[in-house]
Parts: C-alpha cells; structure tokens; sequence
C-alpha cells in the first residue's frame, strides 16, 4: 500500500517515490496544495474503489495515516 501511494503522490507534486517517507507530511515536507490533495484522494477512491470521508481525513497529516487510513477503507 505504501509503494502504491508513493507512486500515486508523485502525479501530484515534484517528489521522488523515494524521498517519500512514512512520516513525510504532505503539506509541509511535500509541498501539497489543498487543491493537490483533494485530487489526490478522488485518485485513491478511483484506485481502491472505496469512499473517503471529507471529515476523516481533514485529519489526515503524514503519509503513514494516508495508508492506515486507506488499509481500514480496503478492508471494510
């Protein structure tokens, strides 16, 4: 799951897949915009076929709580 959302981070902005960390924010150490990180999640509802909630991940911060929180979705 990691590597999947490495590669799905880099169509957003100028990263190297590895570069990206578990602990690697996505504003502050990535360079996120907010427009860049609604994109990105519609990709992963498209990619894994779940439904993200807007107030779930409005807490959402670094990378690793990107893919537990994507893990839980996948599994549900």
């Amino acid at each position: 799951m990691f590597e999947k959302m490495a590669d799905i981070i880099c169509n957003y902005v100028e990263v190297e897949p590895g570069d990206i960390r578990p602990e690697s924010r996505f504003m502050e150490d990535l360079g996120f915009t907010s427009f860049d990180f609604m994109s990105m999640l519609g990709e992963l509802e498209d990619e894994f076929d779940v439904e993200i909630d807007q107030q779930e991940v409005s807490a959402i911060r670094t990378v690793q709580e990107a893919v537990d929180y994507m893990t839980k979705l996948s599994a549900e």
